[in-house]
């Protein structure tokens, strides 16, 4: 499995990587690549729609070789994941060749406002109101041609939407606070969405202090679950993917980290590719 970093830190990477190696074990090896140019951060729409073009060239890269068993994008937006499908399976987004379906991004930058003030080193946001309810499980079609393609947003999503669980997101950017809302609607889960906790601090300061960083995801988190009614959380970003382990021996909720969420989606659908039978979880 080649894991795909949609920004330009190696040492995000590598950290990626190394939680995707563990996720996996020795059955799926794991090689991390690095977008060739962008922000060492992806905080902003503009920077997540910069890193889609980038994404795809590293994904093509990647199976040009023709060894790669899967893609994942490492990235919680999800940049360039639709085209990447595209460009690797021939079929879009429309679910065939044994990758997820996916309804494409729905709504636009300023959709959704905030509507909370900053309390207790959190921020709450507002939840989108519309969007076609579905069962919140992965599917994929008959496994034909091409390779899984996984962003780590949409299965992690997925994943703590399953059974009709309400869940919520503690996440450290809240410029892009309007495209998770749309994520959300898109995968056609508002109905079960509970709402967006933000840390307070800029994304690029908390990056730089883990205890602070582990903290104020930790206050996120419980918000979600204690003023939100949440049972599960998803923490939204790859680039937190340490803090997302360290969370799960912290909190009571269940804390759904998204590069793991994202190997599991893998791992089944390669299985459904072997024995031929469609994913449905």
């Amino acid at each position: 499995m080649v894991l795909i970093n949609p920004n330009s830190s190696t040492a995000t990477t590598a950290m990626m990587t190394a939680i995707a190696r563990r996720t996996l074990g020795p059955a799926l090896p794991v090689r991390g690549v690095t977008v060739a140019r962008g922000p060492r951060m992806l905080t902003d729409p503009e920077a997540l729609r910069a890193a889609a073009p980038e994404v795809l060239a590293a994904g093509l890269r990647a199976t040009a070789g023709g060894d790669c068993a899967a893609l994942l994008v490492a990235a919680f937006g999800d940049p360039g994941l639709t085209a990447l499908r595209a460009a690797t399976t021939g079929a879009g987004a429309s679910g065939a060749s044994g990758v997820y379906g996916v309804h494409g991004l729905a709504g636009a930058s300023g959709a959704y406002g905030a509507t909370g003030t900053p309390a207790s080193g959190i921020r709450e946001v507002g939840i989108p109101t519309s969007g076609t309810p579905t069962s919140g499980t992965l599917t994929s079609g008959a496994p034909t041609s091409g390779i899984p393609v996984v962003g780590i947003g949409e299965a992690a999503l997925l994943e703590a939407a399953a059974g009709g669980t309400p869940f919520g997101i503690a996440t450290t950017t809240p410029l892009l606070a309007d495209a998770i809302h749309a994520r959300v609607n898109a995968l056609g889960l508002a109905d079960r969405y509970t709402g967006l906790r933000l840390t307070a601090g800029a994304p690029e300061r908390l990056s730089a202090d883990p205890e602070l960083l582990l903290d104020r995801l930790e206050r996120a988190v419980r918000a979600c679950a204690e003023r939100d009614g949440a049972r599960a959380v998803v923490i939204g970003g790859g680039p937190l993917g340490e803090a997302a382990e360290a969370l799960h021996a912290r909190c009571a909720v269940r804390v759904v980290a998204p590069i793991p969420a994202a190997c599991r989606a893998i791992t089944r659908l390669l299985t459904d590719r072997r024995t031929g039978g469609p994913t449905v979880r």
